[in-house]
Formats: C-alpha cells, sequence, structure tokens
C-alpha cells in the first residue's frame, strides 16, 4: 500500500474580533477563517506498532515535545477509541510552519492525521467519529478539518461567502507568542469587544475582499504587540512591500499575512522582506478560493 499523504494548510484569521467573554473566562469571537496553500504535511503508512516522526525545517521546535502531547498523535489516538481501530501506523509531519504562531498549525496537523486514517480505515469524510474526535482537541480541529472557508462565531461554526483566489505572504519573526499568554494579555487591558462583522456580500474580488477587510480588525493585535514588539515590525515590512493590499496579523501571532492581487505579486513580495530580514521565516502562496 502506497503512503497516504494529507496537506496541512495553514489557518488565517482575515480579521477576528472578542464579542464577549463567557462565565468560564474564555473568550467569544467573530472571525472570518480561510486557509493557505501554505502549510505542513502528514503522511501515513501501516506498519506493525504506532511510531510517530517529525521531519522538515521546523521539526527541531517540537524535539522536545512529549510524543503524546502532539495534537497529531492525540487526534489518531482519540479516532482508533472511537472507531475500534489498533494504531497500526507509521505517522510522519512534515514541519514547515512555525509553532505557536497563530496559524493553526499544530490543529491543521490533527485534522489531515484524521483525514489519513479515514482513507486508511475506509471511513466516509461524513463518519461522525471523525467530528467527534476532532472536537475532543480544541474549537479550531473541527474547522480545518474540512478547511473550508467559514465565520468562528460564539454559537458555532457558519458557513462563510465563497471568497477571491488571492495571493498571500505569511511572515514570523521567528518567536513562538503561545496563544494563552495573549488571552492573558488582552483581558487584563480591560477586555474591549467589537460587534459582529461577518460580510453582507461575498467579496467580487480580491481588492473588494481587502476594502471590506479593512473595515475590520484583529482584536488580540494589541495585547500580542506588547508581549512581541517585533510583530510591528513585520506588519509594517508587509504593508511596505510592493503592491500590499492588507497587512494583518492572524490569530493571537506572531504570524503575520499580506494579501496582494495573485501569486505572482505575493512572491514578489515574499523576496522583497526575506531580503530586507533574512531571519524572518517568509513564505508565498494562495489563499484558498
Amino acid at each position: 500500500m502506497k503512503d497516504i499523504v494529507e496537506f496541512a494548510p495553514a489557518k488565517l484569521n482575515l480579521y477576528l474580533h472578542v464579542t464577549g467573554r463567557r462565565a468560564d473566562g474564555y473568550h467569544d469571537l467573530d472571525s472570518l477563517v480561510a486557509f493557505a496553500t501554505i502549510g505542513d504535511e502528514i503522511r501515513l503508512r501501516p506498519a506493525q506498532d504506532f511510531s510517530f516522526v517529525v521531519e522538515g525545517p521546523q521539526a527541531d521546535a517540537l524535539a522536545r515535545e512529549d510524543r503524546d502531547a502532539n495534537l497529531a498523535v492525540a487526534a489518531a489516538q482519540s479516532l482508533a477509541v472511537l472507531t475500534h481501530n489498533a494504531l497500526g501506523i507509521s505517522l510522519t509531519l512534515i514541519k514547515n510552519l512555525p509553532v505557536a504562531s497563530g496559524i493553526g498549525g499544530g490543529s491543521s496537523d490533527a485534522a489531515a492525521t484524521l483525514r489519513t486514517l479515514a482513507q486508511f480505515w475506509g471511513l466516509a469524510a461524513d463518519d461522525p467519529r471523525l467530528a467527534e474526535a476532532a472536537a475532543r482537541h480544541g474549537q479550531d480541529v473541527p474547522v480545518c478539518l474540512k478547511t473550508e472557508n467559514c465565520y468562528m462565531t460564539a454559537d458555532g461554526v457558519v458557513a462563510a461567502p465563497r471568497l477571491p483566489r488571492a495571493g498571500v505572504v505569511l511572515v514570523n519573526p521567528g518567536k513562538e507568542l503561545p496563544t494563552p499568554m495573549v488571552y492573558k494579555n488582552y483581558r487584563e487591558s480591560g477586555d474591549a469587544f467589537s460587534p459582529l462583522a461577518r460580510f453582507d456580500h461575498a467579496p467580487s474580488n480580491v481588492q473588494d475582499m481587502a476594502t471590506m477587510l479593512k473595515l475590520r480588525s484583529n482584536d488580540l493585535y494589541a495585547a500580542a504587540c506588547r508581549l512581541l514588539p517585533e510583530i510591528v515590525d513585520v506588519v509594517d515590512a508587509i504593508a511596505a512591500s510592493t503592491e500590499c493590499l492588507l497587512a494583518r496579523m492572524s490569530g493571537s501571532g506572531a504570524t503575520c499575512f499580506g494579501i496582494y492581487a495573485d501569486k505572482a505579486a505575493a512572491e514578489t513580495a515574499a523576496k522583497e522582506i526575506k531580503n530586507a530580514n533574512p531571519d524572518w521565516w517568509v513564505e508565498a502562496g494562495e489563499i484558498n478560493a
């Protein structure tokens, strides 16, 4: 049997409004999520016993992590229990995305792992046990399971309008920024909430999408910048790049993105940013339509 390979795309919060805080301390969000053609990769092959290996340019960041703490492993174990299957597989994660960086890398890896196991065990894509396994590992894994544009809201995941295929550049200053720290800083700053801001129509082109996104924001940006001031430099560098239509931080940071008319424009901008900042992680691609 050939290896089963699944792409694990970066998850982008094109805007992120914090709309309130629940009694349990967690925050309610209104966020438009899209996926990039930049990401990690999961490879599965049959084996006698379970094994998990991390390779790729960002593998060192996970070298000291306990195997069972990795979301991909945890999701695989959950689905094995739910389907009464033995984990007789060798699982390899090709880690290309920086960790703890606001683009859902770990969650996307977990979701891609569930998709490979579904193929391996002959499960339908809509098998409810896939969704159940995903839901056991945070809000982002179910979203990454489908890799479809959507709104993440206090009421759950809501379908989003079709988005135009746009060029995108992802930039990270090379430093991890744990999500709980950002929310803690945001909370301590006074919990200034924003309204829901879903699009009232599907953007007709990339420029229209960028214009609509400029009317929205990422409410976690200030908190993230207080913890990691380099984020300001990253956003400024993206905004100053050739033909950039929008520059913004994704999620809780520290990865930021720029939107461009097409992939060619994004690749030109990525070269400019990388040449000026050789220590940063910079990748160009597209936002999936």
